[in-house]
């Protein structure tokens, strides 16, 4: 990894996930880097003590409010950049070829708030960049 990728995770303490990133070798990672995954995760019959302090963290108050962000940072954009490139199924199958979409989608997204802010001249470019971002 970069440097200064590595520097921005130090910087990072926690980062939320969807369920599907329940995976002990990916936490065990995150930890190593230096920050820790909080995702929704299940209580079982007989989870072990290592798997029960992540259920009694993402279940506790701090964990709540962590993982309550989420609804209100990454999922809206997701879902505006889904609606407006209509790619909502992906209409591709495999990491490689779905990151592409994503990515050039993003892209795109990006061209526009530029070209919405600074080639119209808009007024006040914050305003209109957080109006698009749905804030």
């Amino acid at each position: 990894m970069t440097t200064l990728y590595l520097y921005i995770l130090k910087k990072v303490h926690y980062m939320v996930a969807d369920p599907g990133y329940d995976d002990h070798q990916l936490y065990e990672s995150s930890l190593k880097i230096g920050f820790q995954l909080v995702f929704p995760i299940r209580r079982y019959k007989n989870t072990p003590e290592e798997r029960l302090r992540l259920v009694n963290f993402y279940e506790s108050s701090p964990g709540q409010v962590i993982y309550s962000r989420r609804g209100i940072s990454i999922e809206p954009l997701i879902q505006y950049i889904k609606s407006v490139f209509r790619i909502d199924p992906v209409p591709a199958r495999g990491y490689d070829k779905v990151s592409g979409i994503i990515l050039l989608a993003v892209l795109l997204y990006q061209l526009l708030v530029y070209y919405n802010c600074k080639i119209q001249k808009k007024d006040n470019p914050r305003r209109m960049i957080k109006y698009m971002l749905g804030c």
